[in-house]
Parts: structure tokens; sequence; C-alpha cells
């Protein structure tokens, strides 16, 4: 899709001006284009850059192959026009923060230097891609600054708006986290990738014990088990325990359990009592459920015994795109 119509990545007004420009003798008109937002996502003081790299790469892609041209000609635009999209390449230069940094309202935060024409075909992308990605950075960001010291990973592709998952995932490790569950992108960028096990399996197999022992037989390495399926203090806990037991005796160590549900503070404190006194304290406890910055912050005030974060089944982490306006304004070139 992306090498074929890469070039219809747009609003169809940007290739309408684009057109008019074209066939009014401004294809090489110089200007400068300034990216700024209008206001911090979240209620916050500041916003963390992302996306630069990413709109880079796509930049270099944007292309009009045959079958572009053959769409946009049946939409009417101009075979004159239609030409010299055939050839179009971006060579326009951008200035702008390296991603992570500190980026605030209204002041320029990436400047486009190119014709008229560059600049109008890239609005659409530029924006789509720093917009979402800074959005997700920040929110990495301030999960970041609650749970201090502690892992968090990033859940969020099944709650994600379609492909964006991809670039949200990169976004996230560039705020903050320390990984995902997001094999694709963990692939396509040199991120860690992480997961356990959901319910689905546990309810696959007559009882828990079997579940856990058998997971942990075909997947010893990095095992997580989750323990709230049934009773997390009753059943889940103490079957983690017996196979926690197990595979130290093969030489095995079992990574930690997770708490997907219930009083996360409380079952976390009790949980780690139960494997403090198994003599089990390497086993990590990862917690997930609807986490936000303000619940981690509310449970590490708690005194939770909560090693890793799951974040990401929150609607807020993913869905807040109207928090950051945005806007480009163009100037003529003075050169």
């Amino acid at each position: 899709m992306t090498t074929q119509f890469s070039g219809l990545y747009t609003d169809q007004y940007q290739l309408s001006m684009a057109e008019a420009y074209f066939m009014a003798g401004r294809t090489n008109d110089q200007v400068n284009f300034d990216y700024f937002f209008r206001k911090n996502p979240f209620g916050c003081g500041y916003t963390i850059f992302a996306g630069l790299q990413d709109l880079l790469d796509l930049m270099e892609d944007f292309t009009y192959g045959p079958a572009a041209i053959d769409f946009l000609r049946k939409r009417g635009f101009q075979s004159d026009f239609l030409e010299f999209l055939k050839t179009f390449r971006f060579q326009a230069t951008l200035f702008g923060p390296r991603e992570g940094e500190v980026i605030f309202p209204n002041e320029p935060v990436v400047c486009v230097e190119g014709t008229i024409i560059e600049a109008q075909l890239l609005e659409t992308l530029l924006l789509n891609t720093l917009n979402f990605q800074s959005l997700i950075a920040t929110k990495a960001n301030r999960l970041r600054q609650s749970a201090g010291n502690r892992k968090i990973l990033e859940f969020g592709m099944r709650r994600a708006q379609g492909w964006s998952a991809i670039h949200g995932s990169r976004a996230a490790v560039i705020g903050g986290v320390d990984g995902t569950s997001n094999v694709i992108s963990a692939q396509l960028y040199g991120l860690e990738s992480s997961g356990t096990q959901a319910h689905s399996w546990i309810q696959s197999f007559e009882d828990e014990l079997t579940a856990f022992r058998t997971f942990a037989k075909e997947r010893p390495k990095n095992c997580v088990l989750l323990v709230d399926t049934y009773h997390t203090l009753n059943s889940g806990v103490p079957n983690a325990i017996t196979v926690a037991k197990e595979m130290k005796q093969k030489g095995e160590n079992l990574m930690g359990i997770r708490l997907d549900s219930g009083d996360l503070a409380y079952l976390s404190k009790k949980a780690r009592e139960m494997l403090d006194s198994a003599d089990l304290k390497h086993v990590k406890i990862v917690a997930s459920n609807q986490l936000d910055e303000y619940i981690i912050k509310s449970l590490l005030a708690q005194g939770a015994k909560i090693d890793v974060f799951g974040v990401g089944t929150n609607s807020n982490y993913r869905a807040a795109g109207r928090s950051t306006g945005r806007c480009l304004q163009i100037e003529p070139s003075k050169r």
C-alpha cells in the first residue's frame, strides 16, 4: 500500500492547491512552513517530541506510481500536473529538535524549507505523524514520572487506532517505557517485546495448576503466570508458588506473576508476602488492567509491591488525540 499509493497519504485539498500552484507557474516558489501546536495534552506543562524519524522515512517513500496517477486522473486532475507528480520527490529541508526532547506550545517546532508544492503536500503527513507520536510519547513520559525506576511495558496495541499501533509503540519507548507487547514494532524498531498469557489460556485447561505447569514447561524462560483467573490469593498465587518451586528444582526460575484485576495494592502486598515466605524473592510482580499515571501514583502511595506495570488498555492512553492543537504557518522564503 505504501509503495503504490504513498503519495496519496494526504488530504485532497493539498493536492488541489498543489495543482493550482503548478498551473499558475509557481512550482519553484520557495517557502518556509513552521509546525507548531497550541496546547499541551493531558493538562500538563510540556510535550515530548516524537515521530521525526518515521516522518523522514515516509517522505523518502512519498512518490506517485502508475496506480496513484491513474486514480488522480479519474478524479479530474490535469495531465500536465500528473506528469509533474510522476517524478516528484521531496528535496525540502527540515529543521527540528531531536526526538525525546521537551517542546512547548505556540513556538516553532519543525521548520520546512522547500518549494511551495513540497511544503503543501507534506503538511498532512507531517501533522499526522508528529502529532500522534508526540501525544503518545508525552503520555508515556507521564507514566514514567509516576512509576519512577519501576519497569513499564506498553500493552496498548489492541486499543490503538489501527496501524497507528506500530508508530505508537515506538513513541511510547521514546517517552520512557521499557518495552512493548507489539511484536511488529519490536522487529521494525529494535524494541524489547514482552508478553505473558491470557485468561483464556488458563481456562482452556481443566484446572489452573495444569495450565501453569504446561506454560512453564513449554516456556521456562521469561515465564510470567497470570494468577487472577479464579481466585488470586487462594488459588492463583499458591499454584504459581508450586510451579516456581518445581522450576527451581530443574534449575529454572519463574520470572513473575501478573495481577490483572481487583485491589492491586492489597493483592500485590499479600502476594509479595506469600512469595517471600516461599523463598521466591526473585519472582517479580507485574500489574495491569486500566492503569494510567494517576493509578500508578496512587498504587505506589499505598505501598504496592509492584515491580512492573503493563499499561495500554486504558482508553485514555491511546484515544486522547484532541488534546493537542496543531497548525502550519506559511511564510514566503526571504532567500
